[in-house]
């Protein structure tokens, strides 16, 4: 049996790493600031189940969560906090270390 105390998939963070709320993470980090019917479309969630993601986040300290208007509609608007930043940045980097030990296996 391998030894995988340091291995790289120890070190993903499960609230980021699920697929979903990795791809929020994502899109707001490039986007810097993304409307939540944008995250629905680009994701392919309905809007219960995109929220529940984004509450994860949010508790989580990753992601602010702006509620407002756009003319007369209601909007809600969603950025990436600087721990969000961090742990996103921090997940790439540890999936860049498993793809690596992976390919030189």
């Amino acid at each position: 049996m391998t030894d995988v105390s340091g291995h790289p998939v120890t070190g993903l963070d499960e609230v980021v790493h699920q697929r979903v709320r990795l791809g929020i993470l994502a899109i707001t980090h490039e986007a810097k600031r993304v409307e939540f019917g944008y995250l629905r479309t680009q994701l392919d969630l309905t809007a219960g189940n995109l929220s529940k993601h984004l509450s994860v986040l949010e508790a989580a300290g990753l992601i602010d969560i702006e509620k407002g208007y756009e003319g007369k509609r209601g909007r809600t608007w969603i950025t990436l906090t600087a721990d969000g930043d961090a742990a996103l940045a921090a997940e790439i980097s540890r999936l860049k270390m498993l793809i690596a030990r992976v390919e030189t296996a």
